[in-house]
């Protein structure tokens, strides 16, 4: 039988670009087409491979390897939890795809009936190209802009606490965090307190109250000396407050106050 490597390789490109495209709208992450292209040419390239004399252990770890760079490519790396979801979704998504592919070639790539293009096995492959990438694709482009109007409330930001500690940021802008203190009227930005790069004994701590709908208390906060939002400028009044939970959102490890970027 012959083996078309450039069709193979093209076919492996394609199929990698649509999961990786996949994982990007199931968990909409906010990544550029080009990331996902350059991902997905190195999961193309990597059927090479596959012709090199290894055994099944290498080339199980072999491949465990190339899926890795190929999300670290595509999305980038902000924390374990966001890398992992990362991971596990292309995985799963592979499986229902491979699994989908294999039953429909089963079925018909085998019979002669007609569809095969090339050699058996890959003729419902490109019929599935043909008929589902380009669903894939406007449904990633219609996506895309919601998600372009939604990261508008997603800003870089640099905290300096003092001249020697600046903590850099991923912040999101949340219109719920309604939070002030009390005594001076100063906004509160919330920050998690496992990103905390300095020993909070070394800083005077100001509690302030709170109240949700689930919970109440006090809350820790700190003064700094400013905090630097990128297209937004400096701003100088206001206090950090010290979260004990983690922020849910991905890649977040900064809640700023909406009265924060109002002055």
């Amino acid at each position: 039988m012959k083996i078309y490597l450039d069709l193979i390789m093209i076919l492996n490109f394609v199929f990698d670009f649509l999961l990786l495209l996949s994982v990007s709208i199931i968990l909409r992450r906010n990544v550029s087409i080009n990331r996902l292209i350059i991902g997905a040419f190195i999961g193309g390239i990597s059927i090479l491979f596959l012709f090199i004399k290894i055994n099944s252990l290498e080339l199980f770890i072999f491949k465990i390897l190339i899926s890795i760079l190929m999300i670290l490519i595509s999305f980038g790396y902000k924390d374990i939890r966001y890398f992992g979801k990362n991971i596990l979704f292309f995985y799963m998504a592979s499986i229902v795809l491979g699994g989908f592919l294999y039953c429909l070639n089963i079925q018909f790539s085998y019979k002669n009936n007609g569809l095969v293009f090339f050699h058996h096995g890959l003729s419902i492959n490109f019929i599935f190209l043909i008929i589902f990438s380009p669903i894939i694709i406007y449904i990633y482009i219609k996506q895309c802009k919601e998600l372009k109007n939604n990261y508008a409330s997603y800003y870089k930001a640099n905290l300096y606490l003092d001249n020697n500690c600046i903590l850099r940021l991923n912040a999101f802008l949340d219109t719920g965090n309604k939070l002030i203190d009390p005594y001076q009227k100063r906004p509160i930005i919330l920050i998690d307190k496992k990103d905390l790069k300095f020993n909070l004994k070394d800083y005077k701590t100001i509690l302030v109250p709170y109240e949700t709908v689930n919970d109440k208390g006090l809350l820790k906060c700190i003064k700094a000396n400013k905090i630097d939002i990128e297209g937004v400028g400096i701003k100088t009044k206001f206090l950090v407050g010290i979260m004990d939970d983690k922020i849910s959102i991905d890649g977040v490890n900064c809640i700023l106050n909406y009265r924060l970027l109002e002055e």
